[in-house]
């Protein structure tokens, strides 16, 4: 089996849709919509923790595993990223 490739990382900003509040700097990995949030990509985390916006209490992701590793699985619409 091949191994996988390492492909560039940039840093993204993740903002509420509704208020435009920040709610983390996250690493990214490769092109693309953001689908999910691995934890241990999240540079920073301005939210409280509990998935919601920390202004106006919008839930924007729910709890997920994906490859074994735990993330956030993002609700459509309910976030913005800028680079």
């Amino acid at each position: 089996m091949p191994a996988k490739k390492k492909g560039r990382t940039h840093i993204i900003k993740v903002y509420c849709a509704k208020c435009q509040t920040l709610l983390y700097k996250y690493q990214k990995a490769g092109l693309g919509s953001l689908i999910k949030c691995y934890k241990d990509r999240i540079a920073e985390d301005h939210t409280r923790g509990d998935l919601k916006c920390p202004k106006c209490d919008e839930t924007f992701a729910r709890e997920a595993v994906y490859h074994g590793k735990p993330a956030n699985r993002i609700i459509r619409g309910k976030v913005y990223v800028r680079s």
